[in-house]
């Protein structure tokens, strides 16, 4: 805490399923970045995957809620899934900021391809003057700090790479394993490997209810 602020780190996603690498990557953030906690924060209606298919959301938050229960500083928030969509990052971190107060310092964790589009983002201007940014370095992504500025004057000011072990693990690979028949098992916590096979998530292209 430095002058009496309080550092949030937010990550935010479809998380369908959440996995060790969302996991570790906000440990690695909350030790590196000396924050107090992390929100995780579901998005129910992101509008940058309309169209593809989504698991409920209440399978989602519960997923998720399984994945963070013995971490004391990572905490969920349901701020994007319990309001009308769209959902875009600006309202919801804005909200965030209503709720947190203003001693709270929001720090938003994306990846380096989530940085190298910001500029297309909604109202990204907006974006960078209420939270800093937090990259996770990822192997096989360069960024062209002049692009990026010439696009948002200021924004590298605003960012804070963070470097994160490399894991080749995602969501829609793990969404295809399940389909296929093979072990998610050390890729996802115990309770969500068991949580996706009760409910037979991901068995095929129809999302369970």
């Amino acid at each position: 805490m430095e002058n009496g602020l309080v550092r949030v780190g937010i990550l935010g996603g479809t998380f369908d399923p959440v996995h060790i690498g969302h996991l570790i990557l906000a440990e690695e953030a909350w030790a590196r970045l000396g924050l107090s906690k992390v929100l995780f924060v579901p998005a129910g209606d992101p509008p940058h995957k309309r169209g593809q298919p989504l698991s409920p959301v209440h399978h989602r938050v519960r997923m998720l809620e399984l994945a963070i229960a013995d971490n004391p500083h990572f905490a969920l928030s349901r701020v994007d899934c319990d309001r009308p969509g769209p959902h875009y990052t600006l309202d919801m971190v804005r909200l965030l900021q209503a709720q947190l107060g203003p001693r709270a310092e929001l720090y938003f964790l994306m990846g380096f391809d989530s940085l190298i589009d910001f500029p297309t983002w909604h109202q990204p201007q907006e974006l960078l003057a209420i939270c800093r940014l937090v990259a996770l370095t990822r192997y096989g992504y360069a960024l062209d700090w002049d692009k990026l500025e010439a696009a948002l004057p200021g924004l590298r000011q605003r960012v804070t790479l963070l470097p994160m072990p490399e894991l080749e693990i995602a969501s829609h690979i793990i969404q295809q394993r399940v389909r296929e028949g093979w072990p998610i098992r050390y890729q996802v916590p115990a309770a969500v490997e068991e949580y996706i096979h009760q409910h037979r998530l991901y068995r095929d292209s129809v999302r369970a209810e």
